[in-house]
C-alpha cells in the first residue's frame, strides 16, 4: 500500500511540473521527523501539488497529502485555501480522508525579506476510511528570503490523527523543524 501511495504521489507531482506556471519544492528537517512537498501552478490562482512526511516522533507514522488550492501572491501576502487529501500509514492505524485548510504569510514591511505566518489542515470523520476518524497537521513558519527564489525558514509543526480502533488520538509528529523552498 505504502508503494502504490508513493508512486501515486511521484505521478502527480510529475503531471503538475508539465503544466504549472510557477512551482516549488520544499524540504524540511526536524529532530524525528523529515517532509518533502511539491506544488506547481496548474492555471493562474490554482495549485496542485503533494507531500510526504516522515516521522518517528513516537512511532513510525507516514503521511501522504495531494492538495488543490485557490491561491493569491503579492508582495505583501501570501494565501491559499483548499482541499487535501491526507493518507496515513502509521503504527496505530491507516486510513485516509479528505479534509480543508490553508495557509497564510504576511511579509513584513520594513523588512521585505522576511514573512511570517501558518497553515492547517483539518480531516474530519465524516470524509475519512479505513481506521482513520480524524486528523490534522498544524504549523507556523518565519521564512527569510535568502534570493528571489530560495526561502530558509524555522517552524514549528504539530501533525496528530485519531484511530476507530484501540488507539486513540495520537500525536504523529511534534517539534522545531529548519526548512529551504525553492521556487521557480
Amino acid at each position: 500500500m505504502k508503494s502504490t501511495l508513493t508512486l501515486l504521489v511521484a505521478l502527480a507531482l510529475l503531471g503538475t511540473s508539465g503544466l504549472a506556471q510557477a512551482a516549488s519544492l520544499d524540504l524540511n528537517l526536524g529532530p524525528d521527523a523529515v517532509q518533502f512537498e511539491a506544488t506547481g501552478e496548474v492555471v493562474d490562482g490554482i495549485s496542485l501539488g503533494g507531500g510526504v512526511v516522515h516521522s518517528e516522533y513516537r512511532e513510525d507514522a507516514t503521511v501522504f497529502h495531494a492538495q488543490l488550492m485557490g491561491t493569491d501572491h503579492t508582495r505583501d501576502h501570501e494565501v491559499g485555501v483548499g482541499a487535501r487529501w491526507t493518507q496515513y500509514d502509521t503504527d496505530y492505524g491507516n486510513g485516509g480522508g479528505l479534509g480543508l485548510g490553508g495557509y497564510g504569510y504576511v511579509y513584513l514591511p520594513n523588512l521585505p525579506a522576511v514573512s511570517l505566518g501558518g497553515y492547517g489542515f483539518y480531516t474530519p470523520s465524516v470524509v475519512s476510511s479505513r481506521d482513520l476518524e480524524d486528523g490534522y497537521e498544524v504549523g507556523v513558519r518565519a521564512r527569510y528570503a535568502f534570493a528571489p527564489n530560495v526561502d530558509g525558514y524555522l517552524g514549528l509543526r504539530q501533525l496528530g490523527a485519531d484511530f476507530d480502533n484501540d488507539s486513540g488520538s495520537r500525536t504523529l509528529d511534534r517539534g522545531a523543524q529548519v526548512g529551504v523552498r525553492l521556487r521557480f
